[in-house]
């Protein structure tokens, strides 16, 4: 080999060698994160989606992996068995790290309940909050959430236990448009996006948000497993950086937003965008635990039977992850 073409080379590879040493870390070798959202379609989980699709993500030199699971349970079950890194879910499922689940709670990125509402059939005479005492309002099951938001709005309203009949007919959409049909039921708690595209469809109609009544509760937190923790706990920082930077977007860019959530949640841009109206405000975008929050969980813990005494919420969750 010529002297020249020697040098030829030697120059290539230290021109490689100093143009990789330049570049910043994420495009040398991007950390894979594998998420686990309890729900597809919730409002509070797919921000993990518009994220990822605006490269937000990627910026802090993450690559996610998303898994859609059919409810909080699986998310959970998933976090035990060490499959997912980050999962997402609802405050209620902070009462699991009690129960010995390997992870704690890193993010409240949702502060309030306005994507779940109460919805009563299209030709409802129904029109207040008022109206409701005395009335069957359907449920999923004894012990969920909307039964206890149920209870709730009985104890925000003065009712008292029985100030309205729990009907358990489940959360399957076709259930829940026949017993609006047949009146089996005066109103329904469930989602905000639902209802409004039963009012487009002429089946029922959202009578107002669950927020309207109850105050700041942890209805959206992030969880980390203990292994993430332990083993890469600047990923978690940069995972954080960018889901409050979705969050910040969101809130700001409702043409851009709208679009993206009906593909993702296969609800029409007219439904998405009066959605967006109820919600935008909802996001956090800190992620801190608020303390009023924190107190209705504690307390809603024993009242679904999570658990049989209130745990000390401190061990439950953490912000040192979150950007200074």
């Amino acid at each position: 080999m010529s002297t020249s073409r020697s040098r030829a080379i030697v120059r290539a590879a230290l021109a490689v060698a100093l143009g990789a040493a330049m570049m910043p870390a994420s495009a040398l070798a991007d950390t894979t994160l594998t998420i686990g959202k309890a729900s597809a379609i919730s409002d509070t989980n797919i921000p993990v989606n518009m994220g990822d699709q605006l490269g937000l993500f990627k910026k802090h030199g993450l690559d996610l992996k998303i898994v859609d699971f059919s409810g909080g349970g699986k998310m959970i079950q998933a976090m035990t068995a060490g499959s997912i890194d980050i999962g997402i879910g609802a405050g209620t499922q902070m009462s699991f790290i009690a129960k010995g689940v390997p992870m704690l709670a890193i993010c409240e990125n949702t502060t309030t309940l306005p994507f779940f509402a109460f919805g009563v059939p299209w030709d409802s005479p129904i029109k207040s909050r008022a109206e409701l005492k005395g009335k069957k309002v359907g449920v999923s099951t004894v012990g969920s959430l909307n039964d206890w938001l149920a209870q709730e709005l009985e104890r925000k309203e003065g009712w008292g236990p029985g100030g309205v009949t729990h009907v358990m007919i489940g959360s399957d959409p076709a259930a829940i448009t026949a017993a609006f049909r047949s009146h089996q039921i005066d109103a329904y708690i469930g989602g905000t996006a639902s209802f409004l595209t039963m009012t487009e469809n002429k089946i029922g109609r959202l009578l107002f948000p669950v927020s309207e009544y109850e105050g700041n509760v942890g209805s959206g937190t992030l969880f980390a497993s203990t292994d993430l923790i332990k083993t890469n706990p600047d990923a978690i920082r940069a995972f954080l950086a960018g889901w409050i930077e979705t969050a910040r977007f969101i809130r700001t860019h409702k043409a851009e937003v709208v679009k993206m959530e009906s593909v993702i949640t296969g609800f029409s841009e007219s439904v998405m965008a009066k959605d967006y109206d109820i919600v935008k405000d909802m996001y956090s975008t800190d992620c801190k635990f608020d303390p009023e929050s924190l107190a209705v969980l504690k307390r809603s813990f024993v009242e679904l039977q999570l658990l049989d005494t209130v745990p000390d919420m401190a061990t439950l969750y953490t912000e040192a992850y979150l950007p200074k």
